[in-house]
């Protein structure tokens, strides 16, 4: 592990930390800009953060192995988010206000149509790599992950592809997506779907 692999496997304990301490300053000093301080540090500064993280040392989609010498993109940008896989209460508060998680992806960089719905338990492991449509709606534990790791002959394979929803589509409760996966406009996806690596599904398989 590089030492740059090494210092972004810090950034979760220090969020969590900032996210504390402004707490404790909110209660302390029951200061107004305490509580903005927690929204910033809790909801904007991953997100800020995992940018800036793109502008320097960009995803790209692919194979690669992530215990190459050099660093892992991808790597980086996992501890930005691994706190909303920790605490979902986060993210699923999002998803009580229409149009808010879309807005929350969006400001990651995926690109997200108008009207989609998002039922409270939806789980998203790569906020950046998505592509929705208008009007998808996404039903209970449903989950996208765009990314795979797993060991080939001794060494650690990930492969990292964007996720592809067109419009209209309805994903029935239980329905995981992995990387690549495209699905047509339209597409009613059956209830507990497993959608693997690539397949693309609809019209346009």
């Amino acid at each position: 592990m590089t030492w740059r692999a090494r210092l972004f496997a810090l950034f979760p304990t220090a969020w969590l930390l900032l996210v504390l301490g402004c707490a404790v300053w909110l209660m302390l000093a029951h200061n107004p800009w305490a509580l903005f301080a927690i929204v910033f540090v809790a909801y904007l500064l991953p997100p800020l953060c995992f940018r800036l993280h793109q502008r320097l040392w960009p995803l790209r989609e692919g194979r690669s192995y992530l215990d190459a010498p050099g660093y892992s993109p991808w790597w980086g940008s996992h501890q930005f988010q691994v706190m909303y896989n920790a605490f979902p209460l986060l993210e699923s508060a999002l998803r009580l206000v229409p149009g808010c998680y879309s807005a929350w992806l969006r400001l990651w960089g995926s690109r997200v149509g108008r009207g989609v719905y998002w039922t409270p338990r939806v789980e998203i492991a790569d906020r950046s790599l998505l592509d929705i449509g208008d009007g998808v709606v996404f039903g209970h534990l449903t989950a996208c992950y765009a990314h795979l790791i797993k060991p080939h002959r001794g060494r650690l394979v990930l492969y990292l592809r964007r996720i592809h929803i067109g419009s209209g589509a309805f994903l029935s409760a239980g329905s995981r997506l992995g990387p690549g996966v495209r699905i047509a406009p339209g597409t009613v996806l059956p209830l507990l779907s497993d959608i693997g690596v690539g397949r693309r599904l609809g019209s346009e398989s």
